[in-house]
């Protein structure tokens, strides 16, 4: 049974991590870097436009030294860039190989109780985990972009954790309940961290704009949603073709 469940967890994990990085690339890592900007002040939001003062003459000693040193800051900033984007797919892909194992180990709780997990259940396994993972938590703490200002991380954390264990624990009683208290009770557990309230400060003064970080915020959104949902689908169905 380990085996079998570590088995798929991790395949199909880092199968969806792959996926999840690719459409990170795609879809997330530019405003990430533009985020970055704001964060430095190498861009400035509502910034006056004005214009450099020219400059006459030239030399050529100080135009290859900036040649050589433009040439060095590339190979440089490449460099970095290959190094930042392998360790994107490198934790993209521990993490959902974790939320994997996480996944049939539910799937082997289930059939415990007499329920297969198929393919197509497998899907709407893999939503509950986004659901319970990212859009619930998300409704309290947006995905934050660099320049973006929050509350004590501590907070945030212990707030994401219960906030991600009562979802979880709403969503199993709502889909396995057999009587109307536990399912009234999963629905306390899905409203309960929402009715505590989030920890946020009492103003906003982030240097990012508010569009790009709502743009930010919807596209983790969806690459999670996508990420999740095949996540679910290839572990259903590893765990479905798999012998007991």
């Amino acid at each position: 049974m380990i085996k079998r469940m570590l088995a798929g967890g991790v395949i199909a994990g880092f199968a969806a991590g792959l996926l999840a990085a690719l459409l990170h690339f795609a879809f997330v890592q530019e405003l990430i870097l533009l985020g970055e900007q704001y964060e430095s002040g190498a861009l400035v939001h509502f910034e006056a436009s004005g214009t450099a003062p020219a400059t006459t003459g030239h030399d050529h000693a100080a135009g290859e030294a900036a040649g050589a040193h433009d040439h060095a800051a590339a190979d440089a900033g490449a460099e970095s860039a290959f190094q930042r984007n392998a360790l994107t797919v490198l934790f993209t892909t521990l993490i959902y190989a974790s939320y994997g194992i996480l996944l049939v180990a539910g799937f082997a709780i289930a059939e415990q109780f007499g329920r297969t997990v198929s393919p197509g259940e497998g899907v709407l396994w893999g939503l509950a985990g986004f659901a319970a993972f990212q859009l619930a938590p998300a409704m309290g703490l947006a995905p934050e972009l660099p320049g973006a200002i929050a509350a004590d991380l501590g907070a945030r954390q212990m707030w994401w954790l219960g906030t991600v264990v009562a979802t979880g624990g709403g969503l199993a009683l709502l889909g396995y309940g057999r009587t109307a208290l536990i399912s009234a009770l999963g629905g306390a557990l899905l409203a309960a961290p929402h009715v505590i309230g989030a920890p946020h400060l009492d103003q906003f003064y982030g240097v990012a704009p508010p569009e790009l970080a709502a743009e930010f915020a919807a596209r983790v959104l969806g690459v999670g949603f996508v990420a999740w949902a095949t996540l679910g689908w290839l572990a259903g169905r590893l765990w479905s073709k798999t012998p007991a």
